[in-house]
């Protein structure tokens, strides 16, 4: 059985997310799983992210359906992308990009053929009557080049990583999580090996943070102390144990971030 996935900005309270699963459930017995409809309004970037980091868990052949589309009803195109494990649906943002580039060999289609699309078509809500449908078409086995057409123009994105830069480490954060903590674009592989336990200095802007410990999780901090650690998705995060690290310090996504050593 094949599984679809689902990622939007359209919350919980609406009936939108209800009417994508019944689009699909009408045409394919598929498996519908949802990653977050919880993604900020209208934010891109955020619902890139949380896509290229939640893709690689999933089996070979999973269908994403990823929806944070706030050019909906313009000239903006739908893409299906075929990559080397799993395929990616969605609005020509470059919300599916970085999840192509990293999953590799993909080849990016522009979705054309009104045949596997929800009519009378509207023009506000591309989830239902566009993406999910074309899903649920793909899981029942329809050939890629019957419901589009390849291309080479669409909207780029990847994420680029921290680095070295004399002696420190410089990088952006690139989500905040609903616990407030600041995850990096800092990878574990170019921290210090013997980083564990020694403190550092955070910078971002004007604004230093000195003696902040890094420790294997937030739990080997006090209540309340600043830390820093390598999460879930092996990036550094900037967090303050059983608090709000983006509130008290100020930082958001994009924020500028230093790691001075020494």
């Amino acid at each position: 059985m094949k599984s679809i996935t689902f990622l939007t900005d359209f919350g919980t309270k609406g009936a939108y997310v209800a009417q994508m699963k019944g689009v699909v459930s009408s045409i394919s017995d598929a498996r519908m799983i949802d990653i977050t409809h919880e993604v900020s309004p209208q934010n891109i970037r955020e619902g890139a992210f949380l896509l290229w980091t939640t893709a690689p868990f999933f089996p070979v052949g999973t269908i994403h359906v990823a929806v944070v589309d706030p050019g909906v009803g313009t000239q903006r195109k739908g893409l299906v992308i075929t990559t080397k494990k799993q395929i990616l649906v969605g609005p020509d943002n470059g919300i599916l990009l970085p999840t192509a580039h990293l999953l590799g060999d993909f080849v990016v289609y522009e979705i054309t053929n009104p045949k596997y699309m929800v009519h009378p078509l509207s023009r506000t809500f591309h989830g239902r009557d566009i993406f999910a449908p074309v899903a649920a078409y793909i899981a029942r086995g329809v050939p890629f080049g019957e419901i589009g057409t390849p291309t080479t123009h669409f909207v780029d994105m990847r994420f680029s990583l921290g680095e070295h830069q004399g002696d420190r480490i410089v990088g952006k954060v690139l989500y905040v999580d609903r616990f407030g903590n600041l995850v990096t674009n800092i990878p574990d592989d170019i921290l210090p090996s013997d980083i564990e336990g020694k403190t550092i200095s955070v910078m971002s802007g004007d604004r230093r943070w000195d003696q902040v410990v890094c420790v294997p999780s937030y739990g080997y901090a006090k209540q309340g102390e600043l830390l820093i650690t390598v999460g879930s998705n092996h990036f550094l995060e900037i967090s303050i144990n059983q608090g709000d690290a983006a509130k008290s310090l100020g930082m958001q996504a994009d924020s500028e971030v230093s790691l001075v050593f020494g």
